[in-house]
């Protein structure tokens, strides 16, 4: 039954972060405006890097709770 209880909130959790998290993502997109706004090539990276950097953190979060056995295994083979 616990199972079942980390899964409800997982889902629940998930869901609402994720619709939070992409909402956000288009409110950033709205600053393309150029007639609203003044950026440069350099901020747009700067903006795209972080926002990949974050992701990627995020990817390796959940890989790595998915591994099992415990430490990797090495071999020069």
């Amino acid at each position: 039954m616990a199972r079942d209880d980390d899964r409800l909130k997982f889902v629940k959790l998930a869901s609402a972060r994720v619709s939070k998290a992409l909402k956000d993502i288009q409110l950033i997109g709205n600053l393309a405006n150029r007639s609203n706004y003044d950026y440069t090539d350099e901020d747009v990276t700067k903006i795209f890097k972080a926002l990949n950097e974050e992701i990627t953190a995020c990817k390796k979060r959940f890989e790595l709770s998915n591994k099992k056995g415990g430490a990797a295994k090495f071999t020069l083979e």
